[in-house]
């Protein structure tokens, strides 16, 4: 069975309740979809108390978006290290959008509800965009002391990285029918790699 690391406490400790609940966010979405996840449904599920899950989040949507943060922490974490040229940069971010649509509980909101994708993901800056836009500033950073990505504030850079895979991945389904996969992949490498260059 895959090793799963446990969600961390404010005071650095794994808390296996947590992991519970999010464990069974992360089934509810993937079987009934965001509206499907409740605070009565959780408790079912996790076999855990009403009281317990509402110590921990105050309410369900709260849930969920932990439960997208602690999927998209497991995507980075395939990236240990930041990049350190452009080209290794265009290849992480192309590979973390093919992790990112083919993750079970990211892959049914965007095939089934991508209006709930729209509003956890889109409608404001959260806990997993942040997360990601870390990721990408340090290796824009690193990048830029290889010279091989433009000068410019890393954090600024990101931001306009993050929007053009974002918009990518949420529109990759209404485009199906005219552009395919390879193509697809090709024009937003060739998208990202042209926002870095010199």
């Amino acid at each position: 069975m895959e090793e799963r690391q446990l969600v961390e406490t404010p005071f650095g400790q794994p808390d296996a309740t947590r992991e519970k609940i999010l464990d069974a966010a992360d089934v509810l979405i993937r079987r009934r979809g965001i509206h499907g996840v409740t605070i009565a449904e959780l408790a079912r599920r996790s076999a855990l108390s009403r009281p317990t899950i509402y110590r921990n989040w105050s309410d369900a949507d709260d849930v969920v978006r932990s439960a997208l943060l602690r999927r998209v922490s497991r995507i980075l974490e395939a990236f240990p290290d930041p990049a350190q040229t452009r080209s290794r940069l265009v290849d992480d971010v192309l590979r973390f959008t093919a992790l990112f649509r083919t993750d079970a509980v990211y892959a049914r909101l965007l095939d089934d509800e991508p209006e709930a994708f729209t509003r956890y993901t889109l409608q404001r800056v959260g806990s997993s965009q942040r997360l990601i836009l870390r990721w990408l500033e340090a290796a824009i950073s690193a990048a830029q002391g290889d010279d091989s990505v433009r000068p410019g504030d890393p954090a600024h850079m990101s931001v306009m990285l993050l929007l053009v895979a974002q918009s990518a991945v949420l529109s990759h389904g209404t485009v199906a029918e005219l552009i395919d996969d390879d193509a697809w992949e090709h024009e937003l490498r060739a998208a990202i790699d042209g926002l870095l260059r010199p």
